[in-house]
Parts: structure tokens; C-alpha cells; sequence
């Protein structure tokens, strides 16, 4: 692997998203003086958060899976997870709802989801759930080491014993073909191949090694902070603060100060000098390339993934029966994907995430209130250049109106606060989606923009944008794979990262 070479001593991190918190602490944590400059108020980036009315709104993410690797994260500086920020295993992780009024309760335990599945679609698909299951723990085990928690140089250094027992396995495969080897009931094998979505590709273009999202939630579980997402990155800029790190809020970057091939300082619009031996940015690639002076070599254009509209809402009810997570799929498969990601279009037969954080955790909402936000995916601004200034609006009441036919007649809401790909957008995202760049083959692994660009010596990138790719557990990967390229892995890491290879291969 290589590293950042020369004095490394005094850091500056741009940037207090996930990836951004994720780097500082851990360089923190190996000694490094680190500094922090976030262009917002305060920490969270895409993980953000906003008051409306007593209620709180997760504007980011809402599914968080992975917690060891939360806990590494906490771990670095010395911090108990459970301690700074206890996380509830939700049960069911999601309930998945059809187009033809079937329901079923999605459970990372094995025997409970056998069960379900067994009633659900008969004692076959059960076995194939099992099997499944199996086929999914050993593509994480081969997969999760070598390509996903580790800096690799060039596409050669992938070349290993790890790639075949990955190719083994059929993660060249296509993923809706592999997931058919196990189950045939059409509305399981959604369930398992929808969140080819997250790595921006529809399942029946995918390649199977991106079942180790499905594996991460369905195997692994969904958990969920009391306090909503939005309180992860305000406990992680707590904990850095404690272990030392210096956080300049309201501060945007203007540019980079250099003496030949090195960062020597960072500059804000402000009018502030940062001294620095090293630099890490996480800011959206086009703005970092831009701060670097340079692009990445390619020969094809990056191709930015589909998009999402969301919808928060609340308003007073009860809804018991509404499960914290649930995904209501249409009756329209390979048209959704092709309309999304092809033709550019808003889906028309949609399939939605509806998710009631109040389910677990009442403190979200006032009294008596419920809060839910409706996930869409809608194209990019790139694939589908729709006027959402004048169609949000519209838009997010079609899906209100569909959401209350299925699961919350009569409800009225006290609000609406409606994030379009035009905010994304405003926000710097590339193509107006906050899913960066599809996870095609060729925006994969090494193929993906390196986190340690050419042309500048002591400059790395971190967050969605480069690697490993998107989604909390990988852009937190991220941040590590950041601080390691700065400092080099640390000894005790490497043993651990010896011993899950050996698990893998066992």
C-alpha cells in the first residue's frame, strides 16, 4: 500500500460528514494533530438534520447497518459505542409489503426469518432461504477483507487467491440470476436484490458480489441510534473534540496552498491559513478535483447513480402497526429500473421506503405525533432532467396520497419538508443524487476514483466518492482507508485483518 510520504504530523480534514469524522478520529487516535473544516454549522453532511416544529428529521441516511464498524470508529480514540451512542437492533429490520397485499416481516435471525419465509412461501423457499443465507455469509467472508476494508493500488492488486475463491462463488455473476439459484418466489427475490439500487444499478445488471449489501442488512441487521442517524455524526465530532481534534465550522475552502508537489496549507473563504503536512478531502469529487487542480484519467465518464426524492412528514396518530422501516414494492420490476436508470423517467408504477423513526424512538416527534419519511428514487439530473421546482410539490403529494391507501388512512400531516434532486444538487452533489457513482464494473473496487490521487503528494480523498463507494458502513470505511494512507496501517490492525482473511478462507 502506498502512503503519504514525508512529514505527516499536522493533518487538516475538509469536510465533517461521516468520512470527514471517520478520518479524524482515527488519525487522532495514531497521534496525528488534526483539524476539521466544515463549510456547515456543524457536523453531519449528507447525515444531516433539521428541526421542524418539535420534530426532528433525519435528512440523510436512515438505514444504519454494520455496527462493528461504528464501533471501530468509536474505538480509535479510545470510546465505547456503548457509551456514546447506544444503537437498538430493529426487529423486524424491515417489513417488505407487495403489490398484491402480501406482507413480509424481514428478520436478520435465521430462525425467525426462516419461519417467516416458510410461511410466507412455502417449506422450498425456506430451504432456499437457508441456503441463501450460507451463499451470502461466505461472499461477505471473501469479499469484505481483501475488497472492500482495504486500500489496493491498481486493478493488479487484486490479482490474488481472494479474487478467485470471489469469482468462485459467482460475484461476477449477474445478482438477480445468482439470488434465482436459491429462491423462485419472485416477491423473496426482490427483497434480496433490491438494494442493487444503492450501488445504482437495477439487479439484472448488477454483479452478484453486490449481494453484500443484501448481506449487511439481512444477515447483519439494521440498527437505529435513539436520538435518529442525525445523532451519529454530533456524537463522533463530541468524541473527536474530546481526543484533541480542532473543529472550524462555517469555514468553506477556497483552495490549496502548495510547495512543489505538497499541500502545505489549506485556505477558506474566510480569509484562514491551515498549515498542514497532510490534507484529507471529502468533498464531492468534482469540488476536490477542482481544489487539486486536476481530474482523474479516464476513459469513459463517471455515470452518476439514480437519485431520490424524499418527503418527511408528521402529524398526529398511532399506527402501531406501522413498522420503523418498511419497503412497499410496486407491482413493476424491470420497467422501475429501466424508467429510473435507462429512460430517465419517474417510475410509474413506484416502489417506495416509508420509514417511522417514532416507532423506535417517540422522543423524535411531539406528543401524540408520528414521523415518517417517504423515500422515491427518481433519475439523476443528468439521466432525466425534470423541473422539480415545479414538480416536487405535486410529486410528493402522489406519494402521500399512496401511502395513506396503504398503510395510514386518515392521516393529516402538520408539515411537509421535501428534499428534490434540485437540493441535492444545491448542496454540490453530483447529477442532483446524493447515491454518487453507480457501482457498475468499471466504477468498481480499483476502478473507482483512487483515494490517493495522482499529482499531489500528501493529498487523499475520502467519502462516496472514491473508495470503497457509498453507504454509512463504506463511507466510514473510507475515512480509515484515508487515515492509513497517511499513516500506514496500524500493527494491531493488520493481525485483525489477518485473522477475518482466515475466517473467510476457512
Amino acid at each position: 500500500m502506498k502512503t503519504v510520504p514525508g512529514r505527516t504530523n499536522r493533518v487538516v480534514v475538509v469536510g465533517a460528514g461521516l468520512a470527514g469524522l471517520a478520518a479524524a478520529m482515527h488519525l487522532a487516535g495514531r497521534g496525528r494533530e488534526v483539524t476539521v473544516l466544515e463549510r456547515d454549522p456543524g457536523p453531519g453532511g449528507r447525515a444531516g438534520r433539521v428541526e421542524r416544529d418539535g420534530y426532528l428529521l433525519d435528512t440523510g441516511p436512515t438505514v444504519l447497518t454494520m455496527p462493528d464498524i461504528v464501533r471501530e470508529t468509536f474505538a480509535a480514540v479510545g470510546a465505547e459505542l456503548a457509551d456514546e451512542l447506544p444503537l437498538v437492533r430493529l426487529d423486524p429490520a424491515y417489513l417488505a409489503r407487495f403489490a398484491d397485499g402480501s406482507a413480509l416481516a424481514v428478520h436478520a435471525d435465521a430462525g425467525a426469518m426462516t419461519q417467516a419465509v416458510r410461511e410466507f412461501a412455502g417449506p422450498a423457499e425456506a430451504e432456499g432461504y437457508l441456503r441463501l443465507r450460507d451463499w451470502l455469509t461466505r461472499l461477505y467472508r471473501a469479499e469484505f477483507t481483501r475488497f472492500i476494508d482495504a486500500n489496493i493500488d491498481s486493478p493488479l492488486g487484486m490479482l490474488r487467491p481472494d479474487l478467485a475463491r470471489l469469482a468462485a462463488l459467482g460475484g461476477f455473476s449477474r445478482l438477480d440470476n445468482r439470488i434465482g439459484r436459491f429462491l423462485s418466489d419472485e416477491r423473496l427475490k426482490r427483497v434480496f436484490t433490491f438494494q442493487a439500487l444503492y450501488a445504482g444499478e437495477s439487479p439484472m445488471r448488477a454483479l452478484a458480489l453486490y449481494a453484500v449489501i443484501s448481506y449487511m442488512d439481512t444477515v447483519g441487521g439494521v440498527y437505529f441510534p435513539p436520538g435518529g442517524v442525525g445523532a451519529m455524526p454530533a456524537a463522533m465530532a463530541r468524541v473527536a473534540a474530546s481526543a484533541g481534534v480542532d473543529f472550524h465550522y462555517g469555514e468553506r475552502v477556497s483552495s490549496l496552498e502548495r510547495r512543489g508537489n505538497r499541500v502545505i496549507a489549506v485556505r477558506t473563504e474566510e480569509g484562514e491559513r491551515f498549515p498542514c503536512d497532510a490534507v484529507v478531502l471529502t468533498t464531492e469529487p468534482p469540488e476536490s478535483y477542482r481544489l487539486l487542480g486536476r481530474a482523474p484519467r479516464r476513459p469513459l465518464r463517471l455515470r452518476p447513480a439514480p437519485s431520490a426524492l424524499v418527503l418527511h412528514t408528521g402529524g398526529p396518530g398511532d399506527w402501531p402497526d406501522v413498522a420503523h422501516h418498511t419497503i412497499s414494492f410496486g407491482a413493476g420490476w424491470h420497467s422501475t429500473f429501466h424508467e429510473l436508470i435507462v429512460a430517465g423517467q419517474r417510475m410509474s408504477d413506484p416502489s417506495l421506503l416509508i420509514t417511522r423513526p417514532t416507532a423506535t424512538d417517540a422522543g423524535l416527534a411531539p406528543e401524540g405525533r408520528q414521523l415518517f419519511s417517504i423515500l422515491a428514487p427518481v433519475p439523476n439530473l443528468e439521466r432525466g432532467p425534470i423541473d422539480w421546482a415545479g414538480e416536487a410539490g405535486p410529486y410528493a403529494d402522489e406519494l402521500l396520497d399512496s401511502v395513506r391507501g396503504l398503510m395510514l388512512p386518515g392521516f393529516e400531516p402538520d408539515f411537509a419538508h421535501i428534499i428534490s434532486p434540485a437540493e441535492w444538487a444545491e448542496r454540490g452533489l453530483v447529477a442532483g443524487t446524493p447515491f454518487g457513482y453507480a457501482h457498475s464494473f468499471v466504477q468498481t473496487g480499483p476502478f473507482r476514483p483512487r483515494n490517493r490521487p495522482r499529482g499531489t503528494g500528501n493529498a487523499v480523498l475520502a467519502g462516496g466518492g472514491t473508495v470503497p463507494g457509498v453507504g454509512v458502513p463504506t463511507v466510514l470505511i473510507s475515512g480509515r482507508l484515508a487515515a492509513d494512507r497517511i499513516t500506514g496501517t496500524p500493527r494491531e490492525r493488520r493481525r485483525t485483518v489477518l485473522d477475518l482473511a482466515s475466517e473467510g478462507a476457512r
